[in-house]
Formats: C-alpha cells, structure tokens, sequence
C-alpha cells in the first residue's frame, strides 16, 4: 500500500488577536490554501485553532470535506508542570495520529500559530513520521522566529531559538548572563519568546540585565497591520523606552559584541 503523506501546514500569526486578522492570502501562497483545502486528516496542537483556520480556507477554496466531517486530533499534551519520561502509551497516541497516513491518506500538520514543529511540539510527530517511512512535505508559510531575525539586522548567519526563559528573577538574570557570554563569542542571535501578558517584564528584563553594548531587537505582531520592528543597543532603549503591548506575541532577540 502506498503510504500518505505528512503535510505541515503553516497556520497565520494572528491567533487570538480579535479584530486583528490578516487576509490569508497575504500570507499563505495559493497552492497551499489550495492544499490545505484537499487535506481531510488533521493532527493538531489545538482543534479549536485548526477549524477556524480551515474555515478561513473555505473562503478560499472550498474544502474536499465539510469541517464537520474532518478529521482533526490533537497532539498529546504532558501534564502541566512536568515533562514526563516517553512511555509506550505515549508512543502509542503519536503513532496513532499518523494511521490515517500508514492506510494510505495524506494527513496535515497544524499549529496555533506559524509553522509547525518549529518551537513547537509537532516536531515529535515529525520525528515519527521518519520512522515510519511516510513522506513529510513542509509547505511555505509564516515563521515568526525567521521573520524577526530578518527584520532584526542582527546576524543572520547563526542564530539559535532558547525558547522561554525563567519567570523567576534570580535564576533569569543567570540564564541571560549566560546567553550574553555565548552571544558575544560565537557572535550568535539569541531569540526568545514569552506569553504575551508577560511580554513587558521580559523586556525590563533585558534592558536591566543585559550590557550596554549589547544590542536587543523586539518585533511586535508580526505580519498584522501594525507590526514593528525596533533594533538598537541596550544604553538606547534605556534613553528612549518603548512598550511592549501586553497582548501582542513578540520575539526578542540579542547580539552581544565581542
């Protein structure tokens, strides 16, 4: 039989911003609405998400099945708290997701936001999909991690996502020294994110704890129409301040100097 393939579907970047959406086709290339539109098997990081999204396609191009009649399964989710050691009956639920692909059906991959398994937990199933032989096809789409290092104008050559930092004080002002260090001898971009509500004390953060020189680039709402970029050393952020709103997602990023 010949197997399906595994198809991540990149989602827009306006999750959860009410009355903020974007046109999808400013966004999304045609063939992957298009494709998308075909797809009646979904794995999911949230089914919520992925049915507005394959509504918004509807608009599009209609889809092979009617949203009723997709199949959308979400990803498994650790308990809140702790990151458990992989069993077999965790195993067992990833490899689930992918029968649809073993009997022969193409099935998509899907985030809250962006492009899947990229700082996010879809990868796991990525990863399966190897294993099992069955084809993965990455389609072109929105990544709000390159898009910040693009607008950043900070080394683009090597650049490393460290996802979350600590919440606590104490140990984030170690995490950050440390990421200052390794910045500043590999010349490397540093890139972070945090749940937006939590957006302004991550940048009080950095401004506080990072050196003078050092330069920091925040990028707001990326791909909505009032994104923005701002780029300049940490003494001038401390001159000149600017908010962060607290209900945008952001990217943070940093280059120390030598």
């Amino acid at each position: 039989m010949t197997l399906g393939r595994l198809y991540l579907v990149p989602n827009t970047l306006d999750f959860g911003m009410d009355g903020q959406t974007v046109d999808l086709r400013e966004v999304l290339p045609d063939a992957v609405i298009a494709q998308a539109a075909r797809l009646t098997h979904w794995a999911a990081e949230n089914a919520k998400t992925t049915r507005a999204f394959l509504k918004r396609v509807d608009g599009v191009h209609p889809l092979a099945l009617p949203l009723q009649q997709q199949q959308i399964l979400e990803l498994p989710r650790p308990p809140k708290g702790r990151t458990p050691a992989p069993s077999a009956s965790d195993d067992a639920a990833w490899q689930a997701l992918l029968a649809p692909a073993l009997q022969g059906t193409d099935v998509g991959l899907m985030s809250e936001a962006g492009m899947p398994a990229v700082a996010d937990p879809g990868a796991r199933l990525v990863a399966a999909a190897h294993a099992a032989g069955v084809p993965v096809i990455p389609l072109v789409g929105p990544s709000s991690l390159l898009l910040a290092v693009a607008a950043s104008g900070m080394n683009g050559q090597s650049f490393a996502f460290v996802g979350y930092l600590p919440t606590d004080g104490a140990a984030r002002q170690a995490r950050l020294k440390e990421l200052e260090a390794h910045s500043a001898r590999e010349q490397q971009t540093q890139l972070m994110i945090e749940t937006p509500y939590r957006n302004s004390a991550l940048l009080q953060a950095l401004i506080q704890q990072l050196k003078p020189g050092t330069v920091l680039s925040v990028s707001c709402g990326l791909s909505l129409a009032d994104a923005w970029t701002h780029s300049a050393p940490v003494s001038q952020w401390k001159k000149s301040p600017k908010s962060v709103p607290d209900k945008v997602p952001a990217v943070f990023a940093f280059l120390a100097g030598r």
